[in-house]
């Protein structure tokens, strides 16, 4: 799902991306030493290398030690793309075959989990560019697709269309939501806050307030 880039690369990539989507961002540093969303996905880059080359023990002790420090439990058999941002993060679990794709955001309190307890997919795939609000709930090898928002506290167990909002419990899908649910469906993004023409704005455009280090 993710092109292949340099680490150094991939860490500036991910802190730009913290620092585009929070406007509590106050510099680099503080989002190197204390974002825990990042944190995470720091983590689960190692946890799921080791996955994928056989070494699924080790893998499952770095995902569980990355549970234990940052609240955000991410199996290592997961697959992330690029300019992921978990915000705030406590509470989020996803699944051993979920799918993610780029410039998610995920609030705190997200779970992606499953419905079965079979073998095989059973996690659900995020399309790029998606928003998901605090506390929602996506089960079941369901698709989300892109640029789609789930509302805060939604429990979604079907496929939600590319461009849609789903709210509610059960989640109600809008393939043309009203503007207002639109604008406060995953906990009052900005309008267009996801939905970038070229991915890699979600990193490139920093905050003007925000100071360098």
């Amino acid at each position: 799902m993710a092109e292949r880039i340099g680490i150094l690369r991939r860490i500036r990539e991910d802190i730009c991306t913290a620092r585009y989507r929070d406007p509590a961002a106050r510099s680099r540093l503080v989002i190197l030493l204390s974002y825990q969303g990042i944190h995470a996905i720091w983590y689960h880059r190692y946890a799921h290398w080791l996955w994928r080359h056989g070494l699924r023990v080790p893998g499952r002790f770095v995902s569980q030690h990355a549970r234990r420090v940052t609240g955000i439990e991410i199996h290592p058999g997961a697959t992330i793309g690029r300019r992921v941002f978990i915000d705030h993060g406590m509470g989020v679990v996803i699944g051993e075959t979920a799918i993610i794709g780029n410039d998610v955001l995920l609030f705190h309190g997200v779970t992606l989990g499953g419905t079965s307890m079979s073998t095989g997919k059973r996690h659900p795939t995020i399309g790029d560019r998606v928003v998901v609000g605090a506390g929602a709930k996506i089960l079941g090898a369901i698709t989300i697709g892109n640029d789609a928002r789930i509302g805060a506290n939604a429990v979604v167990v079907k496929d939600v269309p590319k461009g849609a909002t789903a709210i509610g419990v059960p989640a109600v899908v809008r393939e043309h939501p009203k503007e207002v649910e639109a604008k406060t469906a995953a906990s009052c993004v900005d309008e267009g806050d996801s939905h970038f023409s070229d991915p890699t704005e979600a990193w490139a455009v920093e905050p003007k307030s925000s100071p360098s280090i």
